[in-house]
């Protein structure tokens, strides 16, 4: 059975991560299969939404495999960081909005995997947190500076530098989560977003990401330029001709994609 399992319903790929017996535990293979998963689903042309799920019943994932990098030296330690830093670089390349679906732990790498997705939907009993600072590393997987640019230096310096962890409601509250539902209803809530993200058109949706991601941190005025950009993308679209048609027909849009 494979460290990471991939289906697609409809328009929407779930990408699991499939090792429960290690709480889903990133181990060096896990996180080579995870990337080339990404990348296939990135470049089908079909999937609108991606979403990050989790195999078992305790953890989302508890971050980096530890009794595999017990028995690396330091040159296997550079070797498996090849391979994590591909995999956070490939989830956060993948051009769809990706939903993660948390439950139970959410622990260093398996919290920087959803901080890595657009939307986190969150079970009542997440739990996250960057314990890193513990066993002597520290957050890797973009968790220094992705948190900060969520919550605000002040907060992802408190939860880096302490390595304090969180409940969803807490995470709800910083607005890392988008969604924080009953355990029971994870599944459903999370295929419900990706339900909702697919109504829209997929060039539009796309580039309304890219442009959200690549404008946040520079000035007003090139944030502009790039949505301009975007618009423009929109425009030249078969899914603008179509959308507006609809629009005006009174009919529900039939999307391409391009």
């Amino acid at each position: 059975m494979s460290s990471v399992e991939a289906t697609i319903d409809g328009h929407v790929a779930t990408i699991t991560l499939s090792r429960p017996e290690a709480l889903n535990a990133i181990s060096g293979e896990m996180a080579d299969l995870l990337a080339g998963t990404l990348l296939q689903a990135a470049a089908r042309a079909d999937v609108w939404v991606v979403v990050l799920a989790a195999a078992g019943d305790n953890a989302f994932c508890v971050g980096a495999d530890l009794k595999e990098r017990n028995r690396l030296d330091d040159s296997g330690w550079l070797r498996n960081r090849i391979l994590m830093r591909g995999m956070f670089d490939s989830l956060r390349a993948v051009p769809q909005p990706t939903i993660a679906s948390v439950f139970g732990h959410a622990l260093g790498g398996g919290f920087e995997l959803a901080l890595s997705c657009d939307l986190i939907v969150a079970s009542e009993d997440a739990k996250f947190g960057l314990p890193e600072v513990r066993v002597g590393i520290l957050p890797g997987g973009g968790g220094t500076q992705l948190l900060a640019r969520k919550i605000g230096v002040a907060r992802a310096k408190e939860l880096v530098l302490t390595a304090r962890r969180i409940t969803a409601a807490e995470a709800h509250g910083m607005g890392l989560v988008a969604r924080v539902v009953a355990r029971a209803d994870l599944t459903a809530a999370t295929g419900d977003l990706a339900a909702e993200i697919c109504r829209g058109a997929p060039v539009s949706v796309r580039e309304s990401k890219r442009a959200i991601d690549r404008g946040f941190d520079l000035p007003l005025d090139d944030g502009i330029e790039i949505e301009d950009l975007a618009w423009r993308r929109t425009v030249a679209s078969e899914d603008r001709r179509e959308g507006i048609a609809a629009f005006n027909e009174k009919r529900d849009p039939d999307w391409k994609g391009r």
